[in-house]
């Protein structure tokens, strides 16, 4: 137990352990972004796709199995936050003054990945507490919130998800957050996820260009299906 620990310190305390840290935490993330974006889009399909797909969610395993993958996630994002926070301050501390016009030749979101990150942090403790956890609203309480489906041949009382999220992007301050939070995210993206590769590893002059070209499409894509869903349900494209 001490061996493992004792090893575990050693990668916090190694700016190459924090930099894998960021990278494999970012890698699960932005997996996780794909596969959340797709799901998402069922606000598109409709009200019963919709809500099969989050009543699948949250009766994984008999209900454990949603909470044990928020759990993992709120972990790596963690690590990734406070690894990158770690890793900025370092880097600062250690530039001479000199080394200060550097900075210069860098990019606006690689410069602002600090502050994007925590602004996301932010968002994302909002995002759960608006839809996940329900604080601050009524959409555990009201009986609009309550859909009556049939399920192996008996009626089913679930959640309405879908008018949830409707109801949710029809006020404009929550969908104004949203749309900043999103372009924040992407902005973040473009330049997280070739750092990824050049962790890791995996990026070579070769190839330079075609996983700069990736990370800015991948960007864009999130950005695009993301933004779709609050702008569509604002101007009154989808709708109850």
């Amino acid at each position: 137990m001490n061996a493992i620990i004792a090893s575990l310190t050693a990668i916090w305390t190694s700016s190459i352990g924090k930099k894998i840290i960021v990278a494999l935490t970012g890698a699960f993330l932005v997996l996780f972004l794909a596969g959340h974006l797709v799901g998402n889009l069922l606000v598109f399909v409709g009200r019963e796709a919709f809500n099969d797909y989050a009543y699948f969610l949250h009766h994984m395993i008999h209900g454990a199995g949603i909470w044990l993958f928020r759990l993992v996630m709120l972990t790596a994002l963690a690590l990734h936050v406070a690894a990158t926070v770690s890793l900025t301050l370092q880097n600062r501390a250690a530039r001479k003054p000199y080394e200060c016009q550097a900075v210069i030749q860098a990019s606006i979101s690689s410069r602002s990945m600090i502050l994007s990150g925590l602004t996301l942090l932010a968002f994302f403790i909002y995002h759960m507490l608006h839809f996940t956890m329900r604080i601050g609203n009524e959409y555990d309480t009201l009986d609009r919130y309550k859909e009556t489906v049939m399920h192996n041949g008996e009626k089913l009382v679930r959640h309405d998800a879908w008018l949830m999220v409707v109801d949710g992007f029809s006020y404009g301050p929550a969908t104004l957050f949203y749309l900043i939070a999103m372009t924040l995210l992407c902005s973040h993206l473009s330049h997280g996820v070739a750092s990824i590769f050049q962790t890791l590893g995996l990026r070579f002059k070769k190839c330079e260009s075609i996983i700069q070209g990736l990370s800015l499409g991948y960007a864009v894509v999130i950005w695009v299906g993301f933004v779709s869903i609050p702008v569509a349900i604002f101007f009154g494209i989808v709708k109850h």
